[in-house]
């Protein structure tokens, strides 16, 4: 059970430049390049929204990491220390009915470790 944060999550007001390649890179594994190429341009584009920790879990059927994996924990220590995190990067996938999270996966979870009900800034396509 997630234990509830007392401190605001902080967020960038933007993605970090460095995520939509990341996003990219891991997108490319599902999609062919082309198809990719505009998914990124689509999401640059986007604006930010809100959803809840707990919500994009449900949507995207992943299994949460816990704080053993280094990413995870290093995230973690950002929220602890008031630093603030990228929004997460998005993908509808339709045909199967589940969000793709192209980027921020481990932010996702080190926010969830400390508050499932956090609203998270994402943009998603």
């Amino acid at each position: 059970m997630a234990e509830t944060h007392t401190d605001p999550i902080l967020w960038l007001p933007q993605v970090e430049d460095h995520d939509y390649p990341a996003a990219e890179s891991y997108l490319c594994l599902l999609y062919t390049e082309d198809r990719v190429a505009g998914m990124v341009d689509r999401l640059r584009a986007a604006p930010i929204v809100q959803f809840k920790a707990k919500d994009i879990f449900r949507a995207s059927q992943l299994s949460l990491l816990g704080v053993s994996n280094s990413h995870v924990d290093k995230d973690q220590q950002k929220i602890k220390k008031g630093q603030p995190l990228s929004p997460l990067l998005l993908v509808r996938d339709e045909l199967t009915g589940k969000v793709i999270i192209a980027d921020g996966y481990h932010r996702l979870c080190a926010v969830y470790g400390v508050d499932e009900d956090a609203l998270i800034p994402c943009k998603i396509i």
